[in-house]
């Protein structure tokens, strides 16, 4: 599946929510990951994020596509992100 997980996290905790995502996904641009992502690796992703996070303070959005054949990407300016995915 096709992944895009955008947050909104306090400064407490956003380096370890990007660490632990960059694990699974690549970085696209501040607080935006998106990436080709097993069904398996996605909950395990969800249950690292959901345990790091204050449900209180913070917000996670995943929008996930079963393909990409139905998704068009358009960027413009500056590229923040990168291709690579650090382990």
């Amino acid at each position: 599946m096709f992944v895009i997980l955008v947050y909104d996290i306090d400064v407490k905790r956003v380096v370890k929510i990007l660490k632990t995502s960059r694990k699974y996904l690549n970085w696209i641009q501040n607080s935006v990951l998106e990436g080709d992502i097993s069904e398996t690796n996605f909950k395990k992703l969800k249950s690292e994020l959901l345990r790091i996070m204050n449900r209180e303070e913070d917000s996670i959005i995943f929008y996930t596509f079963r393909t990409m054949n139905y998704m068009n990407r358009e960027e413009y300016g500056l590229k923040k992100g990168g291709d690579d995915q650090f382990l």
